[in-house]
């Protein structure tokens, strides 16, 4: 295990040192490995995003680092070990999972490898990841009781809130922004081009705004809450949110080029000598790639919805344009 802990370290170093930018963004997600027997560390039936749905599966969570500019590495990995599993002591021993591990839900994995960045003193700035994180509400409070900013994907139906101790619903909230409440602006280049959204920024309490993002086609909306104690303008949330496509991203080139999801091993330590050594490996090409290019544009990655679109009204590059002041709930209820 120390082994194993050992090299996980050393590859968060060797991407600081490497890639480091003090703009950087942790990305959190997690994906699924596809197995058909039931011996295999963390197996079970349980939904994967990797298949579309339920199957027999593990689940590993992972963070990533994404500098401005493009590159991405992974830089953590935790073995999702489901209750069925925890519960049952003997199955655990019978794939090596240590007699200490106790049930963690995906965010509490998430944090727990956050705070290993941080105390390692890996430059980032922002933490970003999905619904399953960004719903969790006990994720959002210890990032904010331990000062890193985010901006985290949040279901429709989330509550934020709206003065007067009332609370209400991403949704309902959006439909209240008048027309000029939105402003058109990319998130980063996608295979076809930027990619353009309408977005729209509402405070939700003290350094803490609802960002809403507008299909400009389809009028499809997602939602983000964000927390920054210095404060942050639209440009850079839209940016931070551009951001979390990088783990998928980093996801698909460690399957497709190191193996991330080739193995056949069932006990628990196994998965984890593999999997890091996967993400050494692409890590590898990740630095080795940033190496041989000239820098380019600033890029934040796109999102899988929307492909290309039009090119943001205001064409001046996101550090010069002025903070958009976020609209305040109260005036979306007057609206």
């Amino acid at each position: 295990m120390l082994g194993r802990r050992w090299v996980r370290d050393g590859l968060g170093r060797y991407v600081a040192a490497q890639l480091g930018d003090p703009a950087a963004v942790l990305v959190a997600d997690d994906t699924g490995f596809e197995k058909s027997g039931l011996c295999s560390a963390g197996v079970q039936r349980q939904y994967t995003g990797t298949a579309g749905k339920i199957t027999n599966c593990q689940i590993g969570v992972f963070l990533a680092y994404a500098v401005p500019g493009g590159a991405r590495a992974l830089i953590d990995r935790a073995l999702y070990v489901p209750r069925s599993w925890t519960a049952d002591r003997e199955r655990c021993a019978s794939a090596g999972i240590p007699e200490d591990t106790r049930f963690a839900t995906k965010p509490q994995l998430a944090q727990a490898m956050i705070g290993r960045a941080a105390a390692a003193g890996i430059p980032f700035a922002w933490f970003t990841a999905d619904e399953v994180y960004g719903d969790n509400g006990p994720l959002r409070t210890w990032l904010e009781e331990t000062g890193i900013s985010y901006v985290l994907a949040v279901s429709c139906d989330h509550h934020v809130p709206a003065g007067a101790g009332r609370r209400i619903r991403a949704d309902k909230l959006a439909a209240k922004i008048p027309p000029s409440g939105w402003q058109r602006v990319s998130c980063g280049p996608g295979s076809k081009g930027d990619r353009v959204y309408d977005w729209a920024l509402v405070g939700a309490g003290p350094a803490s705004n609802l960002l809403i993002r507008r299909s400009i086609t389809s009028g499809e909306l997602a939602f983000y809450r964000c927390w920054a104690p210095g404060g942050a303008a639209l440009a850079e949330l839209v940016r931070v949110a551009g951001t979390r496509w990088a783990v998928e991203e980093c996801f698909a080139a460690a399957k497709n080029e190191t193996a991330l999801d080739h193995y056949q091993v069932r006990r628990h330590t196994a998965w984890y000598r593999h999997i890091t050594l996967a993400m050494c490996a692409h890590a590898w090409l990740a630095v080795t790639a940033a190496a041989s290019q000239s820098p380019p544009a600033q890029a934040c990655g796109g999102g899988p919805g929307e492909k290309g679109g039009r090119p943001p009204v205001d064409n001046d590059p996101p550090q010069r344009r002025a903070p958009v002041t976020a609209l305040a709930p109260a005036a979306m209820t007057a609206a």
